[in-house]
């Protein structure tokens, strides 16, 4: 009689894998997802082969480093959809996105496409999609959000905001609120 027994990591590789998942989070965040592997494996200070193992690909890595954002994101858009508040729902998730992206340059790469091939993530963004299209409807429908505003809007809105430039991540989550609150006016009804 053989039961399968769920593989478990030994604390070596497991702390290995949570040091290379901050290196990379760390990365991601500041310089975006055009960091080599070998500099995520230098700065998480393991070998290119101990990364390699543990995250063959880098589409395998964005994945894993970006999942709690991914959960931050859906709670955000949950949030959204929750509140009785067709406008005030949309109006909050577009400014949450906005800012959650401008702390992490990585994520609205990711979030954006860049890693189209990543089939969890692409499944997860999708979902996430889907909702905010549904805040869209829900805004519109209650004659707050323009009649030709579409889901692509609020996309474009999102990599303008990924392309904001300022010398401090507070500077950037500044200036995100800001392009935030233009944009909302651009959708307003």
């Amino acid at each position: 009689m053989t039961e399968q027994v769920p593989h478990v990591l030994r604390s070596d590789a497991r702390d290995n894998r949570e040091r290379i998942l901050d290196a990379a989070r760390a990365v991601f965040a500041a310089d975006g997802l055009d960091v080599p592997m070998r500099e995520i494996a230098r700065r998480a200070g393991v070998g290119p082969a101990t990364l390699y193992r543990r995250f063959p690909t880098k589409e395998l890595l964005v994945t894993a480093a970006f999942t709690d954002q991914m959960r931050a994101c859906y709670a955000i858009v949950d949030e959204g959809l929750a509140d009785p508040d067709p406008w005030r729902g949309f109006a909050m998730v577009v400014e949450k996105l906005c800012e959650l992206h401008a702390r992490d340059r990585g994520f609205t790469a990711a979030f954006t496409s860049a890693f189209p091939h990543a089939i969890d993530f692409a499944a997860d963004r999708e979902r996430a999609l889907r909702s905010i299209a549904e805040l869209i409807r829900r805004a519109q429908q209650a004659g707050h959000v323009r009649a030709d505003a579409v889901l692509d809007d609020v996309v474009l809105i999102l990599m303008a905001n990924g392309g904001i430039q300022a010398p401090s991540q507070e500077a950037r989550v500044r200036a995100s609120r800001r392009f935030a609150a233009l944009a909302l006016r651009a959708l307003r009804a």
